[in-house]
């Protein structure tokens, strides 16, 4: 028996995923995290900031999923992790500057998304081939057969794996009230997610845009510069203030 592309598998996984986030956002945000950090405290429109955020996300994940696909041979839609983070920082950070918002405010985001990827990425592994988020075949111990015969790279566990030890650590920090993983721990979490990503692309049967790079490769090094270019920022702000 196969356990992969059972029916309703990645979707009981996506279902599962939600639950986590919307569990981790409110245990986080009512024991772990200061109120003044909140951004329902930190923002005039709260309500505006979650759609803009969403909506964000939506666009983002469709657009670089789709767009994915297409460069890739498969005429299909598309909907990307890593393109939704991006959509909803660009959707944000837009939301942010018009309305005047100062310093970070994803903090109460950042154990969520790492659990809901941590999570979201086991429906993607047992959903198997029919997902295309398959790593390349390869002749390692732990090699895994989606069901055509051919050993490939679990890649959805490895990101799985590094999203779970990146939550480990945020929650660690948060509860010894650390103040630079406070300040900054979305950002890190964000650069965390676009350098393992990074790696694992080069496992992925992904086309190629410039050199051995891929659609995805270059999203990911615009947020690793994207987290490095607002810590700093920060730093730099504490140093002159």
């Amino acid at each position: 028996m196969s356990y992969f592309g059972l029916p309703y598998i990645h979707a009981v996984f996506d279902v599962t995923a939600w639950l986590a986030s919307m569990t981790v956002f409110w245990w986080t945000t009512r024991h772990l995290i200061p109120a003044e950090a909140l951004p329902a405290n930190r923002v005039a429109h709260p309500g505006l900031y979650a759609v803009t955020a969403g909506a964000g996300a939506l666009c983002g994940a469709m657009f670089f999923g789709t767009a994915n696909a297409l460069l890739s041979g498969l005429h299909a839609l598309g909907f990307s992790m890593v393109g939704g983070i991006a959509g909803a920082i660009a959707a944000v950070e837009a939301f942010k500057r018009f309305t005047g918002v100062k310093g970070s405010t994803g903090i109460v985001f950042a154990a969520p998304f790492a659990a809901t990827v941590a999570v979201g990425r086991l429906g993607c592994f047992f959903s198997g081939l029919a997902d295309f988020t398959y790593g390349t075949p390869t002749g390692v111990p732990w090699a895994v057969d989606f069901g055509d015969g051919i050993g490939r790279h679990p890649v959805q566990l490895y990101e799985s794996l590094a999203m779970a030890a990146i939550f480990v650590v945020l929650i660690q920090r948060f509860i010894a009230r650390d103040r630079f993983w406070l300040k900054n721990g979305f950002y890190l979490t964000v650069g965390w997610y676009g350098l393992q990503r990074f790696v694992w692309e080069f496992f992925k049967p992904y086309a190629t845009l410039a050199g051995p790079f891929n659609l995805f490769h270059l999203v990911c090094l615009a947020l690793v510069l994207y987290a490095g270019v607002m810590i700093r920022r920060g730093s730099r702000a504490c140093t002159t203030a």
